[in-house]
């Protein structure tokens, strides 16, 4: 038997079996029946039409047979029913789950249509910060497209890491986040981006991610660089003050909008020569003959070119780069600048714009520092006239310090000036007043103060007439001023002081002394009365100094608590060399905010003076020389015995020069010179002569050379066909 005709038996006998007893049991069956034709896939049809044939052929067709009938068969359909239903409902589910994921498919597809249309670059990180998408604009901004997905921190485009991972560090602290950042885009080029950056959550899980956009801003970055660094320019070269400054001011602002590592300016002299070579950056040259052969044949072309052309030059056709850019500065075609690209380089229209510019600024810039320097070097010229020269005789030193740049003159004044042999005048005044006005008084006041010098007029009887001339020079009234007068022989000072700041006087190890004697008014304020004159004698080693008020005044001290100090400073520096003296003070009494007047000073040092003897070899001479020697041996302090010894030998040493040295022949001339350095006497004589050699047996004569080495710490005889010299040295005691 086939599987249905099982199945429609087994249907006869529960059906009969249902309709005769009424019982559950058969009732159960049929549902039973209902699964197996759910399994043998029966027609529902058909086991209908067959149910209808057996309740006809059983004939029971009373009420209740024909309800159970009924029943038996919807017990049977129900099982086929309820898979039924169930199968209609996975089918709408299934349809629904189809229909959702077509149209994710279609909203993924809108989306990412969506995100590539975006002109910005778009992208998403995870919690690491990894990008794990990207849009179409972000890889044309970066060079990096999606195909290489994802990419780690550090992003490759990136050129601060740092910078990167502290920007991501506040949108991790703030939640969001923007910055201007700088990249590297795959084919090598440098651009900006302005980096726009949301944290949001995922929904699969507790992290976080990154959304965020990039816009190339590269373009109006530059643009607005280039204007910011002409408006830049254009104010520093409007007060710069000369051609290397221009320059300096040039290369700081066109460094990043150019490129540019070096700026080189030629100015060609209106007469014959090599033209003047300023360069700002590296590398530096100074002379025409440093630059290049292309280079100086760069500048000969350009001075051929129509005023304010640029032109890029350096060109190289093959690829399309330049060197810089040179321009034609002044209309006398005399100024040539060239700005040089830190590499070759492809320049822009835009470049071009910002030179031709730039040219404009630099021009106005170069007229302006070359009157400039022009002017300053006619007010220079005049200003050195008015002061003191500078070859200053031994044992000086000098300073002068203007308060008012870029003056270098004020109202204060010095004057060292050899007035006689061995007699030198010092001068050192201070006009009321400051800047160029000051100094007009001061120069006339100092012109006169040389005149009388020169006249051989005592300090005091200077002053009483430059009282009369302040009396006749506007704003010269109450001028202070220090004149003094050194003997370098002697060592003496004679001095007189109107109304200034007392000099400081520092002997050897003695306690610093200001010398307020010799003091009164300062000039035109008692014109009828004598002025005071005092005299000092120096010692050896001594310094004195004098100074302008300017070095010790403070608006929040008293002036005598800065002399001391300039005292005691002083005092401290007395075993270094007076120019390091100089400095030394200048340094440690300097304001922290500079001088606020102008400052002078004049420093002396007593060294021992040299004694210079040049005389006619003869024997009546020999005591001039004694005399002398004992005279200058007297004024350094040497104790009377070594002087005498030390006058004993030389005599002797002398005499052979008269004797021996010039035998046979017309006497020449000889010389004594004798200083003190190490703590010894050191003493030269010089002949132009051959002494005689002595005999082996001398007899009673003969016996100088002998005396010399006993008496001295060292003798030292050399002869030569030019002459004879002895050197002699003795060590002073202590």
């Amino acid at each position: 038997m086939t599987e249905p005709d099982t199945f429609y038996a087994c249907y006869a006998e529960a059906l009969d079996t249902y309709l005769r007893t009424g019982e559950e049991a058969a009732l159960a069956l049929g549902h039973d029946l209902g699964r197996q034709a759910l399994r043998d896939r029966m027609s529902v049809l058909e086991i209908i039409e067959n149910h209808s044939r057996l309740v006809s052929d059983i004939g029971r067709d009373t009420d209740a047979a024909t309800g159970r009938a009924l029943q038996f068969l919807l017990q049977t359909l129900a099982a086929i029913d309820m898979a039924t239903r169930g199968f209609l409902d996975g089918t709408r589910r299934y349809a629904q789950q189809r229909a959702r994921a077509d149209d994710l498919a279609d909203r993924d597809e809108f989306r990412t249509a969506l995100v590539n249309s975006l002109q910005e670059g778009f992208f998403v990180a995870d919690h690491t910060g990894t990008i794990v998408e990207i849009n179409d604009a972000f890889a044309d901004i970066t060079g990096y497209n999606a195909e290489d997905l994802p990419y780690p921190m550090p992003h490759p485009w990136v050129q601060d890491p740092v910078t990167a991972n502290e920007h991501l560090m506040e949108v991790v602290r703030q939640g969001a986040g923007t910055a201007e950042i700088a990249i590297r885009h795959r084919d090598g080029r440098h651009r900006w981006v302005a980096l726009s950056m949301n944290m949001v959550a995922e929904h699969a899980s507790e992290r976080t991610a990154y959304v965020g956009t990039i816009r190339d801003i590269t373009a109006p970055r530059a643009a607005a660089e280039r204007d910011a660094a002409m408006a830049r320019l254009a104010t520093a070269v409007s007060v710069a003050k000369n051609v290397d400054e221009v320059l300096l001011i040039t290369l700081a602002q066109c460094a990043s909008a150019l490129d540019v590592a070096r700026v080189i300016a030629v100015v060609w002299p209106q007469t014959e020569g090599d033209p003047a070579v300023h360069v700002a950056g590296d590398p530096a040259v100074s002379s025409w003959e440093e630059l290049d052969s292309d280079w100086r044949r760069t500048f000969d072309d350009a001075r051929n070119w129509v005023p304010l052309t640029v032109s890029p030059v350096g060109a190289a056709p093959s690829a399309g780069t330049t060197r810089g850019f040179a321009a034609v500065l002044s209309s006398t075609r005399d100024v040539v600048v060239c700005l040089e690209h830190r590499h070759p380089r492809v320049v822009s229209t835009e470049d071009r714009r910002l030179v031709s510019a730039l040219v404009g600024h630099l021009g106005l810039a170069m007229q302006h520092v070359r009157q400039f320097e022009s002017a300053r070097e006619t007010s220079l010229t005049l200003q050195r006239s008015m002061l003191a020269p500078t070859a200053l005789p031994a044992g000086f030193a000098v300073r002068y310090e203007p308060a008012v740049p870029p003056l270098e003159i004020g109202g204060d004044f010095y004057d060292v000036l050899p007035v006689a042999e061995h007699r030198i005048g010092v001068v050192v005044g201070d006009c009321v007043g400051r800047g160029l006005s000051a100094a007009a008084v001061m120069g006339q006041l100092r012109a006169s103060t040389r005149a009388l010098l020169l006249t051989g007029a005592e300090p005091s009887t200077v002053l009483e007439h430059l009282d009369s001339v302040a009396e006749l020079i506007p704003d010269a009234f109450c001028t202070t001023v220090f004149v003094a007068v050194i003997d370098t022989e002697t060592q003496s000072v004679h001095y007189s002081s109107a109304g200034h700041v007392p000099p400081v006087l520092v002997a050897g190890s003695s306690s610093p002394e200001l010398l307020t004697d010799g003091r009164s008014v300062p000039l035109a304020v008692q014109c009828d009365e004598p002025r005071p004159q005092a005299t000092r004698t120096l010692t050896p080693g001594s310094t004195l100094m004098l100074y302008t008020d300017g070095l010790v005044e403070r608006r929040d001290e008293a002036i005598d608590h800065q002399i001391d100090r300039l005292a005691q400073v002083l005092a401290e520096t007395t075993e270094q060399p007076i120019e390091t003296v100089a400095d030394t003070l200048l340094a440690k009494l300097v304001p922290d905010n500079g001088f606020d007047d102008d400052v002078a000073m004049v420093l002396y040092r007593c060294d021992p003076a040299a004694l210079r003897i040049d005389i006619e070899a003869v024997a009546t001479r020999l005591s001039e020389v004694r005399h002398r020697l004992a005279a200058w041996l007297g004024s350094n302090r040497v104790p009377a015995q070594l002087a005498d010894d030390i006058v004993l030998v030389v005599n002797e040493a002398c005499s052979n020069c008269v004797e021996h040295a010039y035998r046979g022949r017309d006497p020449g001339r000889m010389r004594v010179e004798a200083d003190i350095r190490a703590n010894a006497v050191h003493i030269s004589v010089i002949d132009g002569g051959s002494w005689k050699t002595p005999p082996e047996d001398p007899g009673t004569r003969g016996r100088g050379l002998l005396l010399m080495r006993a008496v001295s710490d060292g003798v030292d005889l050399a002869g030569t066909p030019a002459g004879t010299t002895v050197e002699m040295s003795f060590r002073l005691p202590g």
